[in-house]
Formats: C-alpha cells, sequence, structure tokens
C-alpha cells in the first residue's frame, strides 16, 4: 500500500475516492476525480517547502541504488570487499550495461525492513565500504569503463569501529582518488546526500541531483541540534542551510537537476530509472568528446570554484 505524507492528505482522499468509484464502475465519477487529482497534484507539488521536499528524499518508497541498478542494468555482476577487511553491504559496486554501454555503478544502499536495514547499517557506510568503492573505480580506470555513482545516504557511519578503521581517512582517500580518476564520471543524489559520507562517492566530472533530493553538510537535526540545542527544529534548519536541488543548483555547486515525476520517484519508479539512465548516457557521450586532458582540466576548475567569500 501506498504511504502517504502530512500535505499528500488531500491527494489521498481523492485516490480513495477514486478507487471506489472504480469498484462502483462509475465511469463519470472517475473521469470528474481524475481531473480534480490532477489539479490538486499540481497544486501541491509545484509549491513544496524545503522541509517537504526532504521528506520526499527521506520517503520510505522512494527508489534506493539497487532499485536502480535492477531497472537500468543488464549483464550485472555484483563486487564484494575492500581487500583488506571485509565486505561492506552499506556499497554495493555492479559492474554490467547501461543500453550499450559497459558501465561501473556503485551506490549507497539503505534497505527496506529491519533486517535488511541492519544488513546495510541504515545506508551508512563504513570504511571498507569507501575503499570498496574505490576499488571498483580503480578497476574502472584500469579498463577504460565509464563511472556512475548513486548516492543515498544520512552521512558516513560514526560509530567507534568506523573511526578505529579510520573513517576520516577513507572518506579524504575517495575525494583525492576520484578527482585524479582518469575516466569519464558521473554522480546522482538520488535520495539523502549527507556530509562526506556523500562526498567520497561525490567527486565527478558531472554532479546531479534528482528534483526530490538533498545534499548537505549535515543533516538538518545535527544543525538544529548543535545551533539551538533542539533537534525539533528540522524545519528551520532545512529552510535555512539551502540543501534542495533548485538551491544547490542555483550557487552552482551542481551541474543539473533530473525531472523526476512531479509527484515523487517512489510513485514511478520506472520513470525515474529512466531519467537517471538517460542522463548518464547524454553526459557520457558529451564526456567521451573531450580529450583526457581537457575533462580532467575542466574537473579540476569545478571543483576550484566551488564555493565562495568576500572580504
Amino acid at each position: 500500500m501506498a504511504t502517504y505524507l502530512d500535505f499528500e492528505q488531500k491527494i489521498k482522499n481523492i485516490q480513495e475516492d477514486i478507487i471506489s468509484a472504480q469498484v462502483r464502475h462509475d465511469e463519470h465519477a472517475v473521469g470528474i476525480l481524475q481531473i480534480a487529482l490532477d489539479k490538486e497534484v499540481s497544486k501541491t507539488y509545484k509549491n513544496l517547502s524545503d522541509f517537504q521536499k526532504l521528506q520526499l528524499a527521506r520517503h520510505q518508497d522512494r527508489p534506493y541504488s539497487l532499485d536502480y541498478i535492477n531497472l537500468i542494468m543488464r549483464d550485472k555482476y555484483e563486487l564484494h570487499g575492500d581487500r583488506h577487511f571485509r565486505d561492506d553491504a552499506a556499497i554495493v559496486c555492479y559492474l554490467g550495461y547501461i543500453g550499450e554501454e559497459k558501465v561501473m555503478v556503485i551506490g549507497e544502499q539503505k534497505g527496506r525492513g529491519t533486517k535488511n536495514k541492519l544488513k546495510r547499517n541504515f545506508g551508512m557506510p563504513n570504511p571498507e565500504g569507501y575503499r570498496k568503492a574505490l576499488r571498483a573505480a580503480k578497476m574502472a580506470e584500469k579498463f577504460n569503463i565509464p563511472l556512475l555513482m548513486l548516492i543515498d545516504t544520512p552521512g558516513a557511519y560514526p560509530g567507534l569501529g568506523a573511526e578505529e578503521r579510520n573513517q576520516s581517512e577513507a572518506i579524504a582517500r575517495n575525494l583525492l582518488e576520484l578527482a585524479e580518476l582518469d575516466t569519464p564520471t558521473v554522480s546522482i543524489v538520488i535520495g539523502e546526500g549527507g556530509s562526506g559520507g556523500a562526498l567520497a562517492i561525490g567527486v565527478a566530472d558531472r554532479l546531479a541531483m534528482m528534483r526530490y533530493s538533498v545534499f548537505s553538510v549535515i543533516s538538518p537535526e545535527g544543525c538544529s541540534a548543535i545551533l539551538w540545542n533542539d533537534p525539533t527544529k528540522a524545519e528551520a534548519a532545512t529552510n535555512a542551510m539551502k540543501i534542495t536541488s533548485n538551491d544547490l543548483k542555483e550557487l552552482n555547486l551542481i551541474d543539473d537537476v533530473l525531472d523526476e515525476p512531479l509527484i515523487g520517484a517512489h510513485r514511478d519508479k520506472d520513470k525515474s530509472a529512466e531519467v537517471i539512465a538517460e542522463y548518464f548516457l547524454k553526459s557520457l557521450k558529451e564526456l567521451r568528446e573531450m580529450s583526457s586532458e581537457d575533462r580532467m582540466s575542466a574537473r579540476y576548475d569545478k571543483l576550484m570554484s566551488a564555493g565562495a567569500y568576500s572580504e
């Protein structure tokens, strides 16, 4: 059954009325209600607040990395382990095809259901996850295979074991190595991009965000707890932090915003997967028209131009 957020209650009521009319075989009522539904969807989703977009980014039914991988890839093979400690299920790496292009896909995976969430550590990678991602990226570079990275994490895991195994070094190493990686790279925020946990697979030639995704240095709850000592002020923090796709595009911190279905990726997963595949293939074509030197130079210029200051 579909899960509705607080601001979607009117949409829920109309959809329930449509189902009731269909059961009664009242086609006239279905037609009228469908028009009312379209108007309500347009009214609701074209006037979303930043906090409502955050809720959509975290929606429990929103497609995760494996959902997209299964929809857009064929002849895929999963790579496991970092060759140092263990396999981290919070990051998945697949080699396969998107269309006719051989590609390496790296994604952060949250998991559904209690058992699977624990297995995936709620999408919070440990150092070995980032080292596995780097191993897969270096393999892609070795064989000149383009790289697609799917970002969806509340942040890197802050546990004692992760710190003992050098979490910060693993993230910093990925930032350095991905910045110098000599193969076309595309990174897309598909849900929640949290802090260094997202940046660790976010350095790329093209960085895009889905319409209802967010990208931030800290969670709104963490921000409000630090600034106001009150985690319940997350909505105020969300509005102040400028973490939505449109905000980051205006600040020139990302390259593109991908138009997932207006009602949300979780309502039409096939269309959302199609949008991701098309963007990747389009970006890959553009990047291949550049020489390796020009592509690396453009990547460097983009990374160095991020941010602004005034005296």
